[in-house]
This record gives structure tokens, sequence and C-alpha cells, in this order.
């Protein structure tokens, strides 16, 4: 059948190539020309879609994964939501370890989509015997035919930015990027980004952005884990608890912490300015343009591409929640104030149609 009529086999052929969308009201105080690569058009809504593509697919290519296979994996969400899609497609049985954290949203998304779902506690160390990272490892020893995708220390997470989201932003850009801007979890996005936007253009300024209440930031800056910095945080996604090797520090000029109160109004200013409906990292990300931009790392000539990682749809039960927002003390917003205008309600009055 014709490419032109936009026919696919399936919703893997859709993975990647998002588009860049310029960003005009929630930048007009800073210099520069700001880009959102919009990773919420991606199949699965995020950019984890091209990550459980690419290494389910590689895993098949070299017999490590067979029909009637288990993938199990460790996830704040958006991984595993990427994994059970492509786990659906191909046929694969799907488990997941997920962190506390994970809004309801999004656990009941991997349920909807066949996964078997294990919640595990957020706020406890690494090695811990119940955190996901411990559950997925017991999991995988325990299923026979099954592989972990471990995308924290899983190499091929960082080759599937670069061989897909930096090749895109260099030619959407047309080599003219200046900065890139990304939240850091595992690492993946911004390092196989910047891997090859570095190839291309050293001078690229690669800028990471972390959670208060994270190591990331203090490793890259001493070359040491410094467990000082952990402390319990909101926004999912973002930041860590320890040092994954999928992230490749060398490749990040800078990094940047944003806290979960601004995170989320940032979240909800993207909606209202651009009409953007994108996740928590997405505020954060964009938080965090905000603050580099007070600190004059922008001019008129940069040309600025910050990723947005996913779908606001992600996020109903937590910062687009008005009851959630309260209940963290998040209430220095329009609308969140506690003596707020209840909504009208329509049940019990006459609705009249009228026809001209």
């Amino acid at each position: 059948m014709h490419k032109n009529l936009n026919v696919h086999d399936s919703l893997l052929s859709m993975v990647g190539c998002t588009p860049l969308i310029r960003l005009k009201n929630i930048t007009q105080d800073f210099q520069g020309e700001f880009l959102a690569k919009y990773e919420a058009q991606n199949p699965g809504l995020s950019s984890k879609d091209r990550i459980a593509h690419y290494i389910i697919e590689k895993a098949e290519e070299n017999g490590d994964l067979k029909p009637g296979d288990t993938i199990i994996e460790t996830t704040s969400g958006n991984t595993g939501f990427s994994i059970a899609m492509v786990a659906a497609i191909k046929g694969y049985k799907c488990i997941l370890a997920v962190s506390s954290k994970s809004s309801q949203d999004k656990i009941s998304l991997l349920k909807t989509m066949g996964a078997d779902v294990t919640v595990c506690p957020s706020n406890v160390a690494p090695e811990d015997p119940r955190s996901y990272y411990e559950v997925a490892k017991r999991i995988h020893r325990e299923t026979p035919g099954s592989i972990y995708i471990n995308q924290y220390f899983n190499d091929l997470n960082i080759d599937a930015h670069y061989l897909t989201t930096g090749p895109e932003i260099w030619a959407q850009t047309e080599g003219e990027i200046t900065h890139l801007v990304a939240c850091s979890g595992t690492g993946g996005t911004i390092s196989g980004t910047a891997r090859f936007l570095k190839e291309k253009n050293p001078n690229i300024r690669i800028l990471g952005i972390d959670a208060f209440g994270s190591v990331i930031q203090k490793y890259h800056e001493t070359g040491k884990l410094h467990k000082s910095e952990i402390y319990p945080y909101k926004i999912e996604g973002l930041g860590k608890n320890l040092i994954p090797t999928a992230t490749d520090f060398e490749s990040i000029d800078k990094f940047t912490k944003v806290n979960d109160e601004d995170s989320a109004y940032m979240a909800r200013d993207i909606a209202r300015a651009e009409g953007m409906f994108v996740g928590y990292t997405s505020g954060a990300v964009m938080q965090g343009v905000k603050q580099l931009a007070q600190k004059g790392e922008f001019d008129a000539k940069s040309k600025v591409v910050v990723i947005f990682p996913d779908h606001g749809s992600r996020y109903m039960s937590k910062v687009f929640s008005d009851d959630w927002m309260k209940a963290q003390g998040f209430t220095n917003y329009p609308g969140l104030e506690e003596d707020e205008t209840p909504v009208k309600s329509l049940d019990n009055q006459q609705i009249t149609n009228i026809h001209n």
C-alpha cells in the first residue's frame, strides 16, 4: 500500500520522528529561540517508546527473547507502559516492578495493557530487597524464559537516543541548535542525544535537569555519591538515589536542580500558555529553563531545544488534581487558593435549546 496513505502495520512504526514545537508565550521573557521536542506524540505518549522498541528488538535479534518469553523491568511508569505496549503487540508477557511514587493513573494504565504490576516502596535504599530494583531482579531470577531490561544500567538505552532523538533534533534545527535541555532520570535520553549532537558540534551546551533530593548533580560535580543529598521528593522520572551507568556524565556540561512545587506550577503554566498538555517532568525541565535563563545562560542568538518527555494525561491524579496539589501545600497558583469560587452545578436547572 502506498506510504502516503499513512497506513501502518502496527504502532511500532510510529515511534520517533516527533515534532519540534516553537514555544512563544511561556518563554517571552527569555532571550533566544526555544523549541520543545514533543515526545507525547509517540504512540505510547512518551519518549520511553524509543528505548522499549529498540531494546526489545535488539533482544530478539540476539536470540535473548523468544516467542512466549517474559519481559521484566523496573519503572516509574512510562517505560513500563512502553514495554507493555511493545509486549502486547509482539505477544510477550510483561512483569513490572513499579515505584510507589508513580501516579495511580500510570499504574492503572500498566494493568490495562496486560502487565503484571508489583508496587514497591520508593523511599528505600536501592539495595533494599523491597526496592523496585531488587524486586525486578528477584522476579527475573525466578522466571524462566525472561529478560530484564534494566534501563538504568543498559547501554542500549543510550544507543536508542543516539540513533533517533539526536539525529532528529540535528536535522530539525538544520544544525543550528546551541543548547539542549533535558531531564535526567536513567540518563538515556540526555546522554544518547548529547553524544550525537556533540559529535556534530562540540560547542553545543548540554544542560541536565535534576531534582532536589537526587544525587545526580552532585555526582557530576564531584565524581562521588553523596548520600546526604538523598531525601524524598515528588517528581516522577527525574533524578535518582543511585548513579545509573546509562548516564554519560562526560557528555553533559551542567546540571540544574528544580523543586517539586515550582515544577508542578510550570506543568500547569505550559498548558495554559502554550496549549500543550504535558507531564510533571516537562514542567520540571521548563522550570529548569526558566532558572537557567534568569542566570544568563542564553542570549539572543541561542536556539534551545527542550525535551518534553510525556503527556499530561499520566498525571491527572497528581499535578493536574487540585486536591493533590492542595494536599502537598502547593496552593500559590490561580484557582488553588483556600477561598476558591465553587463550580456551579446544572444538575437541577432546566436547560432550554434555542434554535435560530
